[in-house]
């Protein structure tokens, strides 16, 4: 069953600061996980078990290159019309951002590291980063929610 979320007028958004720690990239997932279920889909959709892969890539990302001492990363979580989930991930290094990869481009072993890239293209139809000023930025993706 697919829950109706097009009530006019009615955003769903959700933002939570989280610490630059495993621990916080593990809330970020299950925190998305549940935000969805509030809003209506069920524990075993593909678009919860989707979203909560591609909010952990780049939390992990944001506490492995773009941790700064005393700062936290910002989850965000927005249903788009018709039936999109944007996700966001900020943090304070601007300068270190993710680039679009597939497995044909060489660079690290994708056993090794670097898959984040490949299971965001996979999974999300669009994604990229953004500056946030004054130095940060933010890497969203955006999913279906069918």
């Amino acid at each position: 069953m697919k829950p109706h979320i097009s009530t006019p007028g009615v955003t769903r958004q959700f933002t939570q600061l989280l610490s630059v720690t495993p621990r916080g990239v593990r809330l970020a997932r299950l925190l998305a996980a549940q935000q969805l279920a509030e809003w209506g889909w069920p524990p075993s959709c593909t678009a919860r078990e989707s979203a909560a892969v591609v909010v952990a890539e780049p939390a992990a990302n944001a506490v492995t290159h773009g941790r700064v001492k005393d700062r936290c990363f910002r989850l965000g979580l927005v249903v788009e019309a018709p039936n999109t989930l944007r996700v966001e991930v900020a943090d304070p290094r601007g300068e270190r951002r993710p680039q679009p990869r597939t497995t044909t481009v060489p660079g690290p072993d994708p056993d090794e590291s670097g898959r984040g890239p490949v299971l965001v293209d996979a999974l999300a139809p669009r994604w990229g980063t953004e500056p946030r000023p004054p130095s940060g930025k933010t890497v969203w993706a955006c999913l279906p929610l069918t």
